[in-house]
């Protein structure tokens, strides 16, 4: 399954990108132009360490869009080429600047062994009934991914429960 490491540079915190769905239904409201950043991309970009504004992500233009949900970021070096394509694009689309961060290299979303605790907690404050952790065992990595990004929202988490029906948790 996907926690498996394809190769030795395969990135050592959660494996390899291996879903073929790179967009998800919940997300399925701005997909055709990729006006948000989806949690394809986000997962991306915390794995370069990098914050990329909503202004940013919209300069860069449809088409790059759906290059940066398209492009790989496993291997080492796939990793330094998707960092290299957004910091290029985004200094040749927009005038501010990249925010660096630092790529968490223990998350939460990885651990198949414990179902998160921000998931845990979204899902009391939603009435909603927590994954099992035979559930959680099961998720992809992107899967688990997003439910920790979106249990985590700064904004009301309107799209968790929906992840989890389209998940199979409800």
């Amino acid at each position: 399954m996907m926690q498996l490491l394809a190769s030795q540079d395969a990135i050592a915190a959660g494996g390899r990108i291996s879903d073929d769905q790179t967009v998800f239904r919940f997300e399925a409201d701005f997909a055709a132009d990729l006006r948000c950043i989806p949690m394809i991309v986000r997962f991306k970009l915390d794995r370069i360490g990098i914050k990329l504004s909503l202004k940013q992500w919209t300069r860069i233009g449809v088409a790059n869009r759906r290059r940066l949900a398209a492009l790989s970021c496993d291997t080492l070096r796939e990793i330094s080429d998707y960092r290299r394509t957004l910091v290029n694009l985004a200094a040749h689309h927009t005038a501010e600047p990249i925010v660096e961060l630092k790529p968490d290299t223990d998350p939460c979303w990885a651990d198949t062994r414990t179902v998160a605790s921000p998931v845990i907690q979204q899902a009391g404050a939603a009435s909603v009934a927590s994954p099992t952790l035979a559930q959680w065992s099961t998720l992809s990595m992107l899967q688990r991914f997003a439910l920790v990004k979106l249990a985590r929202s700064n904004h009301d988490n309107h799209n968790f429960v929906p992840a989890l029906r389209e998940f199979g948790l409800l």
